[in-house]
């Protein structure tokens, strides 16, 4: 059962986010959960859905800051490369 369900903590810490705000996304809808004794369980499927949207877009913001700072730093160098 380990392997085919997370618990809301266990998918918190995989998305970078509280636990509180995986039970918000229960509550809107935005990911399944079963509910087993006091307990929320979600399928290994469904979580594999929402790591699929979450992911890409955090570490697209990411790579833009990367970027950005890089930029900032060595916009010169680069520009003085581009020529060449």
């Amino acid at each position: 059962m380990k392997n085919e369900f997370f618990t809301t903590s266990e998918l918190g810490k995989q998305l970078g986010i509280s636990r509180v705000a995986v039970f918000k996304k229960i509550k809107n809808g935005q990911l399944r959960a079963v509910l087993k004794g006091r307990t929320y369980l979600i399928r290994k499927e469904d979580a594999d859905e929402l790591l699929g949207e979450d992911l890409p877009k955090r570490k697209k913001e990411n790579i833009e800051k990367i970027v950005n700072k890089a930029i900032s730093d060595y916009g010169e160098t680069f520009k003085l490369l581009g020529k060449e």
